[in-house]
């Protein structure tokens, strides 16, 4: 297995992102944002995006500047709204984005069945609801289910907390949330962290994300964010 490779900055690392690309993108809300990796695909300029999001942004800072940018296309997420959501609303509202509302447990499923190679499967979440219009259903044991697909991705942005040269990812807290699943998704994976350790120095009781999922990684400075924007 080759290493990762360890780039010296977010906008060498987030290259592999073209136009049309379906982009996975870790966080819930803020925390395990990849902020960097963000800001550097805005200098990118790729366009024409799919977002796979548990939001679609706070603020102006992370997605939300991204969208403000114009470089997405559409959203797939979970809480498209929130207090600080309005720049995803005003787009929404012009029609000038696309939405995909996906609950969060089939969000993060939907993920981690397009890593471990699975075709469809079967869930009672959104029975009933206009969520499962037009997709198929089935009663097994008495119980309404309906046939979800996998969410694959082009490019996986996701955030950890130390990564060693092989790509192996310890996460820190609730920044871990969708990283490990997205990082099996993607055909591309790209971690942005606060340390880079050599290889055999991480505990391996302690390693989230094997390396073999991971192919490209820059560390950066932590930044700290509110609510309401930077601070």
């Amino acid at each position: 297995m080759s290493k990762a490779q360890i780039l010296a900055s977010p906008d060498e690392a987030v290259r592999v992102v073209k136009d049309g690309d379906t982009v996975l993108v870790g966080g819930f809300g803020f925390a395990g944002m990849p902020f960097d990796l963000i800001d550097a695909l805005i200098r990118h300029g790729a366009g024409d995006l799919t977002i796979v999001s548990n939001n679609a942004g706070n603020g102006e800072v992370g997605l939300a500047a991204l969208l403000k940018a114009g470089q997405v296309r559409k959203v797939v997420c979970s809480f498209p709204r929130q207090v600080d959501s309005y720049v995803f609303d005003d787009l929404y509202r012009r029609g000038e984005i696309e939405l995909d509302v996906v609950p969060q447990g089939n969000l993060a499923e939907r993920m981690r069945a397009a890593g471990a190679g699975i075709g469809a499967f079967y869930c009672p979440t959104g029975v009933g609801t206009p969520l499962a219009e037009g997709k198929e259903t089935r009663t097994i044991d008495g119980r309404d289910y309906v046939l979800e697909y996998p969410i694959r991705g082009d490019v996986a942005l996701i955030t950890a907390h130390t990564a060693d040269t092989m790509g192996n990812l310890v996460y820190r807290k609730t920044a871990r949330n969708f990283g490990p699943v997205m990082a099996t998704a993607a055909a591309t994976t790209v971690v942005q962290v606060s340390s880079v350790v050599d290889a055999g120095q991480l505990d391996p009781e302690a390693v989230v994300t094997p390396g073999i999922y991971v192919d490209r990684v820059v560390k950066v400075e932590p930044r700290h964010y509110t609510v309401q924007g930077a601070r």
